[in-house]
């Protein structure tokens, strides 16, 4: 394994992660997720040897992060953090072509193969039309994907991203979390993202790093989604904890925008009711007679009506 992660203890005064022992290998793309709080900011800080580990060791290419400088380390990760800050007069391009000075003195010139990197990736992450903008003219979307480039032309075997889609619309999610699998793929690159958004993990991601009370579950994504029931149900996070939720028979994308409406609106046990998604409409039953509601909207007005 290029990235080792063995019997590490990670946190602060207190762990925050305890024994965790896993690692991926150059190719692979994974999901760090996890609640607010529980250490995964804390992990990518321990992996860049800016928290020192309480117990364990890190390994990168079977080398310990102990022994790394921290040019080696910036060599070996490229990192994007969600408050990275730069100055807002760099345009679009001179933040992208930042990633290259790690190999040279900062008042050298780019070597001509290094701007042609520079520009492909600007193309490749759709960024052609704000190439010369400075970074404050840009939307959170832009400058988060500008920041993205910079890490992709550092050209280190690890990439490391927090929360890099969180001021992305989906189009522009797509576009990042693509060109992260093709890098891992094509380039033989170890990508590790964390999100709050476990669902990205079925079509981008081959690993998932799982934080929960002080323990780091790992491995293939399929493998932890079906060991983590809370995982593979609607919602990763439960707002509101008295909602018992109903039997619901729809396809997933139906199931869970119910699934979100309902426990939004009510604070009570609803699973007595029978919801079922068929011809372009909802069955409800559960409530003595059998009603049918064509939006979600309908929903409300009935339950809020009946109740």
């Amino acid at each position: 394994m290029h990235l080792q992660i063995k019997q590490a203890k990670i946190g602060y005064n207190k762990p925050l992660i305890s024994n965790a022992d896993t690692g991926l290998d150059l190719g692979e793309v994974c999901l760090l997720i996890g609640n607010n709080g529980v250490g995964k900011t804390t992990l990518i800080k321990s992996i860049l040897r800016q928290v020192p580990l309480l117990k364990g060791n890190i390994f990168i290419n079977h080398k310990n992060i102990k022994e790394f400088s921290a040019k080696e380390i910036a060599e070996q990760v490229a990192v994007v953090f969600s408050n990275s800050v730069v100055s807002q007069n760099y345009t679009v391009e001179d933040l992208i072509s930042l990633g290259k000075y790690i190999y040279y003195p900062f008042y050298f010139e780019l070597k001509k193969e290094d701007r042609d990197e520079v520009a492909h990736i600007i193309e490749a992450l759709d960024l052609v039309q704000y190439k010369n903008t400075p970074l404050k003219n840009l939307s959170d979307g832009n400058l988060q994907k500008t920041f993205i480039g910079r890490a992709i032309t550092q050209n280190a075997p690890i990439i490391i991203l927090d929360e890099p889609t969180t001021h992305l619309d989906e189009k522009n999610k797509i576009i990042i979390l693509k060109t992260l699998r093709s890098l891992a793929k094509e380039y033989r690159k170890i990508i590790l993202f964390s999100s709050h958004d476990w669902r990205l993990a079925k079509e981008f991601a081959d690993k998932i790093w799982y934080v929960k009370e002080e323990n780091l579950y790992a491995g293939m994504v399929e493998d932890i989604l079906l060991q983590h029931e809370e995982l593979t149900r609607a919602t990763l996070f439960e707002i509101n904890p008295d909602y018992i939720p109903p039997h619901i028979i729809a396809p997933e994308v139906y199931k869970e925008m119910l699934f979100s409406l309902l426990q939004k609106n009510f604070r009570k046990d609803l699973s007595y009711l029978t919801f079922e998604w068929n011809d372009k409409q909802w069955t409800l039953s559960g409530l003595g007679n059998i009603y049918q509601c064509e939006s979600f909207e309908e929903i409300i007005i009935l339950l809020k009506t009946i109740h």
